[in-house]
């Protein structure tokens, strides 16, 4: 499970992830009544690719990535990561919002964590803790406590963290989200570094339509609750793309408007959505 691809029967290369009809319902115990996440989902992930998922709020995003680690088994259809059925361990990264890291335990106590976990000596935990946090730029911090870092310094910790078991798989759930325009900037350049060097499969969720466009290969918007799959879209903007600015070409320009023309249309044409009961509401009160 290590590789992130496996050899089909007729000896070609296999997506890295793949879902097959994929659905989720969240269940109500009190009530007949749920939520329906996700319905028919298929989608291909290729080795060594930087897939984000965005679209409207709601529409099952982290569901997927909670999915593809294991934490979670869908109703109905299939999913393989690796030519296997998905399961939590080293060879997952997964980086949050929150940075989740633990108060009580230095940075480099913090990092070397899940490496502490499956019987790594401490001695190697902490060489190899050193140069990921090298890596993010904190290795001068290793023995501070999370609470004396910045928010930007804190998810650079939680990156490394991340990475130190080498995971085939990275997933990214929104990490930036809590950090300010100009860190979060920083952190873009970050994990587009650490891009060039990784082979891992790399999926990311967002709501930064920017963000999504810079970073990835491609993208993946979905349609509103239940989620579905609205359309592939390639980004093939010249790497490295912190060596210019991205943002300035025509190319990102256009990729960013029909990707947000998407998701515009799609929220205000969708019934459940407040703003498309909030847009027929002014255009009534305009009409009397």
């Amino acid at each position: 499970m290590a590789d992130a691809v496996v050899a089909d029967t007729v000896g070609k290369v296999a997506p890295a992830i793949t879902m097959r009809g994929v659905s989720k319902w969240f269940r109500r115990a009190s009530s007949e009544t749920g939520v329906h996440a996700l319905d028919g989902i298929d989608l291909d992930i290729r080795a060594n690719t930087f897939v984000t998922l965005i679209g409207p709020s709601g529409c099952g995003k982290t569901t997927m990535l909670r999915m593809l680690n294991g934490l979670i088994r869908p109703d109905s259809g299939e999913i393989l990561v690796g030519g296997e059925p998905p399961m939590p361990g080293p060879h997952m990264g997964i980086v949050f919002q929150s940075f989740r890291l633990m108060p009580w335990r230095t940075i480099r106590a913090n990092v070397y964590f899940p490496l502490e976990v499956h019987d790594v000596p401490k001695r190697e935990c902490e060489e190899r803790a050193d140069h990921y946090l090298a890596m993010m730029g904190l290795r001068r911090f290793a023995e501070s406590y999370p609470h004396e870092l910045s928010g930007g310094m804190q998810q650079r910790a939680a990156l490394a963290r991340a990475l130190i078991a080498q995971p085939a798989y990275l997933l990214m759930d929104e990490p930036f989200a809590a950090l300010d325009a100009q860190t979060r900037e920083f952190m873009q350049i970050e994990v587009m570094k650490i891009r060039q060097t990784l082979k891992s499969v790399v999926v990311f969720v967002t709501h930064s339509v920017d963000e999504a466009v810079l970073l990835s290969d491609q993208v993946v918007m979905m349609r509103p609750r239940p989620g579905q799959v609205a359309e592939i879209v390639d980004v093939s903007l010249p790497q490295p793309r912190w060596d210019y600015d991205a943002r300035a070409t025509p190319e990102f320009a256009a990729l960013r408007h029909h990707l947000w023309e998407g998701i515009k249309t799609m929220v205000l044409n969708d019934p459940q959505s407040e703003f498309y009961q909030r847009d027929r509401t002014a255009v009534s009160a305009a009409s009397d």
